[in-house]
């Protein structure tokens, strides 16, 4: 047995140790607390056509993930135990190109993280914790200690639905998520204390991240420590409900890797020095309800420090949006917003000061749909529209203007580290290499549209379509195309 496998085993072992431990000790359990058992299953074809002119970028793939877990809530003490077992077929072998083209979409993204197999599976431990203290959802304080998911942003979950549905869209995960959109994911090994008072919680946690996302062998965890704390306060009335969050992340990693920025290959690539950045934010949510509907208002913003390994790093980004749910069209439910996003690139390749905002471990595709992109030197203008018609459909569509936050940086791609030697981060220079084409911040205009279809309550079928048209960023690398789609088929069954 390798070491991430006995990891993992240990992980497994303390969380179902513990609870017998703690009877040994005299806390019989309580009647009313059976062991219950959850499933999931998703399946999700995607068709990829990436900006490449060449067939290359056009395929098709099939995902799935399984998921098995046992749990045990009672009054002071819970546990859960969960396997996960994802499935990759069909992943394209040649969709991969010289730099700056890179990987051609996320196809290739398993195929290279899974020692070039077209199709592999595996089983691993996806979650092993023990709780200790309040209930989920419950008052006071709770800790729980083993592998977990994790979402930052999401410690609370509103009574008012819109600020409930505006968290979950659009403030959880920016920095740190699960990644539940690939077809692994990605859990923390640690500790999550949690203390909640009512209008007042209090988080804390310290985590290493566990293998994954687009690696289906998810045993082991990396060289990268993880600190998080949180207050979240809910505000006002029923009728003006709010919300306000200040937070502190430590992000560390130590893996001796080149870096991902806009300095030249071999000086990057020499540089295998740890990144170390701390990073302070807020946000603030308000919903304001009228006889002409609801009407919400989102700010997030955060401020970086650090060492990006021989650079000095410094970093913001920011994000400002509203919303409105018409009282017209009841039938319907129609919910408009738009909002703006801007986080900061580097303009100077030579200094000796990083520039470019660091995402840490997000869930990128929350705040990507189509995940060509994400948010580090990054520009996002959008609009979106969603009807809820009856209780069973979810439609969305999305218009987007996306350009760099600097021509002198890349345009950078993925969700953060998910293996042992791979940054977990890609970058395109803006000018694509080509001599004689200046840089751009142009990189692309988008439109998508969502569906979601709640069959059962255990049933949902989910289609999704986006289109974008490549900036002048884009067509430089990638000349002779102007184009990229995405689209999908999933359906899920829960118990």
């Amino acid at each position: 047995m390798t070491d991430a496998p006995r990891r993992a085993a240990a992980i497994a072992l303390a969380a179902l140790s513990l609870p017998v431990a703690a009877q040994a000790q005299g806390a019989p359990p309580p009647a009313g607390a059976p062991v219950t058992w959850t499933a999931t299953l998703r399946t999700r074809a995607e068709s990829w056509d990436w900006f490449d002119s060449t067939a290359a970028g056009r395929y098709a793939f099939l995902g799935a993930q399984a998921r098995l877990g046992l749990a045990q809530q009672r009054p002071r003490l819970g546990w859960r135990v969960e396997l996960e077992a994802p499935l990759l077929a069909g992943l394209p072998e040649d969709a991969t190109r010289p730099a700056p083209q890179g990987q051609l979409g996320l196809g290739p993204s398993y195929y290279a993280a899974n020692d070039a197999k077209r199709s592999v599976a595996s089983v691993f431990l996806k979650q092993a914790f023990l709780r200790l203290g309040a209930r989920p959802g419950a008052h006071g304080h709770a800790l729980r200690l083993g592998r977990m998911e994790f979402a930052e942003g999401a410690e609370v979950t509103p009574a008012n639905a819109t600020l409930a549905a505006v968290k979950r869209d659009r403030i959880a995960q920016r920095l740190v998520g699960p990644f539940g959109f690939s077809h692994v994911g990605r859990a923390f090994d640690g500790a999550h204390y949690s203390w909640d008072g009512g209008r007042t919680n209090v988080t804390a946690t310290a985590f290493r991240p566990g293998e994954g996302v687009f690696q289906v062998d998810g045993w082991g965890s990396l060289d990268y420590d993880l600190g998080y704390a949180a207050v979240t306060r809910q505000l006002g009335a029923a009728r003006v409900p709010g919300e306000a969050r200040l937070f502190a992340l430590y992000s560390a990693d130590h893996r001796a890797l080149g870096k991902v920025d806009n300095r030249p290959a071999a000086q990057r690539g020499a540089d295998l020095g740890d990144i170390r950045i701390a990073t302070v934010g807020a946000h603030y949510l308000r919903v304001l309800a009228t006889r002409a509907g609801a009407f919400d208002a989102t700010l997030w913003g955060a401020g970086q420090s650090g060492d990006w390994g021989a650079l000095a790093h410094r970093a913001w980004a920011g994000a400002a949006e509203a919303g409105w749910q018409p009282a017209l069209l009841p039938k319907l439910r129609p919910w408009i917003r738009a909002g703006y996003f801007r986080s900061s690139g580097d303009g100077d390749a030579g200094d000796t000061r990083h520039g470019t905002f660091y995402q840490v471990l997000p869930t990128p595709r929350v705040y990507a749909r189509t995940p060509f992109y994400n948010l580090m030197n990054s520009e996002d203008l959008f609009a979106s529209v969603l009807l809820r018609p009856g209780t069973r459909w979810t439609l969305r569509a999305d218009a987007r203007r996306l350009r760099l936050a600097e021509a002198a940086d890349l345009w950078y791609a993925g969700g953060g580290p998910f293996e042992k030697t791979t940054a977990g981060y890609a970058g395109r220079p803006s000018n694509g290499g080509v001599a004689g084409r200046a840089g751009s911040r142009a990189l692309a205009a988008m439109a998508d549209l969502g569906a979601e279809f709640r069959w059962t309550p255990r049933v949902t079928v989910t289609a999704y379509s986006g289109h974008a048209a490549g900036g002048t960023v884009a067509e430089n690398i990638y000349p002779g195309s102007e184009r990229l789609r995405l689209t999908y088929l999933e359906l899920e069954l829960r118990r």
